[in-house]
């Protein structure tokens, strides 16, 4: 249960403010959770999740889309640049990306270009508990799944990276 930052509590201004960002770049899933109206059972971070994934699950194929392409690249550009949202920078620094060899980052580059050919949104992943190491791994192997198997599993990733944020907040 949330113990500083209750949901219930918050006006809608503060209740977008905190948790607007769960979803990367992506206010309105917290918008429409409070126009929905919150209940007790969101004054947890998996009530909460649980009420955001709803209005994800029920946007359009377009809106899904949007939301998985606001989501940066693993070691991409924005990241080298340092350009990332504070929680995606946290996240991939603790997954070791901002230290890749060259070969190691040639290779994310080649990765991150060829998903986005092949898929048209970025390669996603929740990546805490994970090493650079692992991450490229995985990437090697999702790269050869087919448009809706990936779709639903990036689907997936930004889901778990959201409910990692909701529980991160007090």
């Amino acid at each position: 249960m949330y113990t500083i930052n209750i949901p219930t509590e918050l006006n809608q201004s503060d209740f977008i403010k905190i948790f607007g960002g769960v979803y990367e770049h992506s206010p309105w899933i917290a918008e429409q959770v409070y126009n929905v109206g919150l209940k007790e059972s969101n004054n947890s971070a998996e009530g909460l999740h649980s009420a955001m994934k709803q209005i994800v699950e029920t946007a359009d194929k377009d809106k899904k889309l949007t939301l998985l392409c606001s989501h940066p690249d693993l070691a991409g550009k924005i990241a080298i640049s340092g350009n990332l949202t504070t929680a995606s920078k946290l996240e991939q620094s603790n997954a070791d990306l901002g230290n890749c060899s060259s070969v190691e980052f040639d290779l994310f580059k080649n990765l991150n270009s060829a998903y986005m050919k092949k898929f048209s949104f970025p390669f996603i992943l929740a990546v805490r508990g994970y090493q650079r190491t692992e991450i490229l791994e995985i990437f090697k192997n999702r790269i050869d799944n087919n448009i809706e198997i990936e779709f639903n599993e990036a689907l997936t990733q930004v889901h778990r990276i959201a409910l990692l944020r909701l529980k991160e907040i007090e």
